[in-house]
């Protein structure tokens, strides 16, 4: 079953760089597990950060957070000092 995950970035000031380059590393990895970004949305302040990101199931989300280019790539988010928040989410009908 599809699962669906909002994920909310709040970037201190000057996190903007670091969080963009972490971004460039880890979005397109996404395809390759199954996943797709449905909306990338940021306030205008660049302060906050917004991902709306289906797969086709948890274990392909699984597979997409062990790929190890993902942790190749985790010093940039951790040098942007975002604060991530993970939520598994569904449509209200």
């Amino acid at each position: 079953m599809a699962v669906t995950y909002l994920m909310l970035a709040r970037l201190p000031e000057g996190g903007l760089g670091a969080f963009d380059a972490y971004e460039s590393a880890v979005l397109p990895l996404l395809a390759e597990h199954g996943g797709r970004l449905q909306r990338r949305l940021r306030t205008l302040d660049d302060r906050v950060e917004a991902h709306l990101v289906t797969f086709p199931d948890s274990e392909a989300f699984a597979a997409y957070r062990a790929d190890p280019r993902r942790s190749t790539a985790a010093p940039l988010l951790d040098s942007s000092g975002a604060v991530i928040e993970l939520l598994a989410v569904r449509d209200v009908e």
